[in-house]
């Protein structure tokens, strides 16, 4: 089955203005995300997560290497395929001047599939006002319109760029919900969500990728990685175990069914996982 998303040895990097040096932005990115996986993208600010995002959407033109969406380059993407994409950006891109249903209404003439009415169901369940202009809303609810819009036309693929950052918990509860509302097709919607609050991906992601310095450092099934990574204090073991070695604090994170020592130690949550691979 051909990935929804693939990078192959995807990297860009940036020139200091200072030198001649060139810094990594992405790192040889090898990824292949499957249909209907909800991606959780996880990393310390500067990692790259947003980076990586404008990559495979085709907004950044990468160095080397190419990203593929729903089976074409990204580069040059159909009117087909982008009306199968949905994507909101860290900060949302909005007209000031409009309101949330004049945005919607400007959707529905873009975009053949624009339900007008689930939409507005969902920005009520959101507690969003479609009738205050963008300028006029606040930045969580300028959060919570372009989350709608992105929805709107049920797309297959949503790329969503740490879209809760400034919403309360039960906003942010509210809107782990919504990701999968508006689905009217009868197969699963895929999703990439970057987020720092990871207690929130925790309860709904089937994956996770953890970014460091541009570079993927784990790319795992979430169920997998709970029920068999583990923290051990630093050893030898079988080299085809070991996930990550710390470079500080002498720990290693293993994968128990291939060195059954581990096998006793506590379980890892999505933070203690972040915290090891940032050692």
């Amino acid at each position: 089955m051909t990935p929804a998303i693939e990078a192959r040895r995807l990297s860009l990097r940036r020139e200091h203005d200072w030198s001649a040096a060139r810094h990594h932005l992405l790192e040889r990115i090898d990824l292949a995300i499957p249909e209907g996986a909800v991606v959780g993208l996880v990393g310390r600010n500067g990692a790259g997560k947003s980076t990586l995002m404008r990559c495979l959407l085709g907004l950044a033109t990468p160095d080397e290497g190419e990203a593929r969406l729903l089976g074409e380059p990204s580069l040059a993407l159909t009117d087909a395929v982008r009306e199968r994409l949905g994507y909101a950006a860290q900060t949302p891109d909005l007209f000031p001047r409009l309101n949330g249903r004049e945005h919607l209404d400007e959707m529905g003439a873009v975009y053949p599939g624009v339900d007008l009415p689930d939409a507005i169901a969902l920005a009520a369940r959101l507690d969003l006002p479609l009738g205050k202009r963008a300028d006029e809303l606040s930045l969580g609810d300028q959060q919570k319109l372009a989350v709608v819009l992105a929805l709107a036309h049920d797309p297959d693929l949503l790329l969503l760029d740490e879209p809760v950052a400034s919403l309360d918990p039960i906003s942010r509860r509210d809107f782990m919900r919504a990701l999968f509302a508006l689905r009217r097709k009868p197969t699963p919607r895929t999703v990439l969500v970057s987020s720092h609050l990871l207690s929130d991906l925790e309860r709904v992601v089937s994956h996770v990728l953890f970014l460091r310095d541009g570079k993927v450092q784990l790319f795992i099934e979430w169920d997998e990685a709970v029920e068999y990574l583990r923290c051990v204090p630093a050893r030898a073991p079988d080299p085809a175990a070991l996930h990550w070695s710390a470079a500080q604090g002498g720990q290693l994170l293993v994968d128990s069914r291939q060195w059954p020592e581990a096998a006793g130690q506590p379980g890892l949550g999505m933070e203690d996982l972040l915290e090891v691979l940032n050692t």
